[in-house]
């Protein structure tokens, strides 16, 4: 799955967790961008991704997550 394909997919993640179809994604996507992104719904965010791309996440993994990029690219890492 390429970079573009992986970030369109949590895309469609984020649109579902929140309910809102106008949210658009960048690598520099924080959880400051995004006023309903507190630390339940990012527990869903991570659950909802597991579910969508088949993958677990390991705490140590999510530990060092900055911003959308990061997220994606261990997304990537986990899908190779």
């Amino acid at each position: 799955m390429t970079r573009d394909a992986i970030m369109a997919a949590l895309t469609e993640v984020f649109h579902e967790v929140f309910d809102d179809d106008s949210i658009t994604l960048a690598d520099t996507t924080t959880a400051e961008d995004i006023a309903e992104w507190d630390s339940q719904t990012h527990i869903n965010l991570i659950l909802a991704a597991e579910m969508r791309f088949g993958v677990r996440f390991r705490t140590s993994e999510l530990d060092g997550l900055k911003n959308v990029g990061d997220f994606v690219s261990v997304i990537e890492r986990k899908l190779a």
